[in-house]
Formats: C-alpha cells, structure tokens, sequence
C-alpha cells in the first residue's frame, strides 16, 4: 500500500502537465507528418485520472499476485511438513507395533482419531482390536473397543479405497463386531468379509496375512455345525459355504508367499490335514508350530494347542 501512495503522489497534475507527447499525425494529426499535440489543462486533468486509476488497477493486480505466490508457497511448505509428520508418527507406529508396544501404540494413534489418512486410521483400528484382545481387558470395554476398531477402518477405507490394509482390517473388525449382533448378522457379514479379503489381496497378492485370513474364512464354514447350517439355509437362498480343501489352498499360498510368517497358519496348516485325515502331514506342520519361536502371547497359545493334538493322535498309534 505505501507503494501505491508514492506512485500516486508522483503523477504530474495540472498545467505542469500541459506540454504533451508528440503522436504520429496518421492517429491524431494530418498528411502523414508529426506536429506538436498540446492539450488543454482540463484535458490533463481528465487524462491523468484515467491514467492514475489504471496505475492502481495494475498495481493491485501485481501486489494480489505477489500474495498469491506467497500463499500458495506458504500451502507447499504446509502440506510437506504435514506429509513428514504424517510419515514420522507411522515409522513411529510401526516400531512400537513390531515392538509388541501395544498400549503404547495405542495411546500414540489415539491422539490422530480425527485424523483423515487411511494410513493412520487402519493401524488405529489394528491397535483398537489388540487391546480388546489383550487378558486384562473387561468384557465391556471389549465390546467398545470392537465396534471403535471398526468405525476406524470403515472411515480409513472411505478415505482410501486402493489401500488393502483398510479393506482386509475392515474385513477382520465386521467379523469380531459379529460375535456380539447374533448368528444371522454374522452369516450375513460372511459375504463382506469374503469381498473385502478377496480385494485385499487383488490389490496386494504379496500379503500373507490376507491370503491366511482367507484361508481361516473358507475353514470356518467349512467346519460350520450343522445347526448354523440349517439358521443359514432358511436365512438365505445361496448361504455361504466352503471346503476344508479350500482352506488348505489359501495356507499353503500364504506360507508359500511369506515362509514362517505366522505361527497360526502353521497350526491351521496341521488342523486341516488333521481334518482331511492325512496324519504325516498334520505332525509335519503341527510340530513347526509346536517349535515356532514365541513372541507374542498367541504364538504361546499356538504351540499349547499344538503340542496337545500332537499328543493326542501320538496316543492313539
């Protein structure tokens, strides 16, 4: 603004201004020669009012464009700073997650619930669904963790639809929010878990642990008791099904993905050879999972679990 003021100051006003410009006389003046143009004080007046009103314009044109520059450099310097924040709390995550921190981890992406990166939003889901599992969680704040955990991945697949993570998390929260709506939400859910596992790994066919959690699908229906079959056939048309062959597929592609990814498709590997009665290769995969390293309080589980069915056919021969 001070400029503009000093530009204007420095206008030539009156009769200082009556002594004009020499034009060509094909514009103003006659038989193709220049002559003197003098105008008249008021027409100056009238001319430099023009001319000072056309400075203006100009000169706010440049200060609004210098201002959208500076805006809009400012915007670049906002939005990277935001993409590296964003980028130092998911290391962060990951480290703590990896580290089996799982309170930790949980308080750290509780602070960015509002948050609209579908990075963010799935791993909260993921931690969310790790405290309900954790042993010294009450049944209530389960309860309320489960249905949080969704809400959290439902939003981070709004927010990206090509990220697989959200979809096979979004998936793994609608199958745990089942255990508390009933047997027929639960059937009903079946087909959109089945869609979001299928996508996850369309869009990611180097996953292991979606190609496990497909597996785990198609073994649960396969084993479903008959009762849950017969709440199905009247509840739907076409209800959904599977075969213990099926699921054996989907573990053996995910180990064949990520060899020893998971001490739970090894077990599942060993149950359902158990389940297709080929007992060599049920001791083959249980024994891996009975002697896989325990890090976590599942992989403990695993190799109880494991060790007792090795115990139980040993006792049988």
């Amino acid at each position: 603004m001070a400029l503009l003021i000093r530009l204007w100051r420095s206008l030539p006003l009156g009769r200082s201004a009556a002594r004009g410009p020499r034009l060509p006389t094909g514009a103003a003046g006659s038989r193709g020669q220049c002559v003197p143009w003098r105008l008249r004080g008021y027409e100056v007046m009238g001319n430099t009012g023009a001319f000072k009103r056309s400075l203006l314009i100009s000169a706010l044109s440049y200060l609004g464009f210098e201002t959208y520059q500076v805006i809009s450099r400012a915007a670049v310097v906002h939005a990277t700073a935001k993409v590296t924040r964003v980028e130092e709390i998911l290391e962060q995550a990951d480290y703590l997650y990896e580290s089996g921190e799982t309170e930790k981890l949980y308080q750290l992406l509780r602070q960015y619930k509002e948050s609209e990166d579908a990075e963010l939003l799935w791993r909260l889901a993921r931690a969310s669904r790790d405290i309900a599992q954790l042993g010294g969680t009450s049944e209530e704040e389960k309860k309320l963790l489960v249905y949080e955990a969704l809400e959290y991945a439902k939003r981070a697949l709004e927010k990206n639809e090509s990220s697989f993570a959200a979809h096979k998390w979004y998936a793994i929260c609608i199958s745990d929010v089942g255990d508390y709506e009933g047997i027929k939400a639960k059937i009903a859910n079946a087909y959109i878990i089945k869609e979001h596992f299928e996508k996850a790994i369309e869009l990611n066919p180097k996953d292991a642990t979606s190609i496990h959690l497909m597996g785990i699908w198609c073994y649960t229906f396969a084993e479903m008791p008959w009762y849950q079959r017969r709440i199905a056939k009247i509840l739907f048309a076409v209800p959904p099904s599977s075969t213990y062959e099926e699921a054996l597929g989907y573990f053996h592609r995910a180990e064949q993905v990520d060899p020893n990814f998971y001490s739970k498709n090894l077990l599942l590997l060993g149950k359902t050879y158990l389940k297709l009665h080929n007992k060599k290769l049920a001791a083959f995969w249980l024994t891996k999972a009975k002697d896989y390293p325990a890090h976590t309080e599942e992989d403990k589980q695993v190799q109880t679990e494991a060790a007792q069915l090795l115990t139980g056919f040993s006792n049988k021969n």
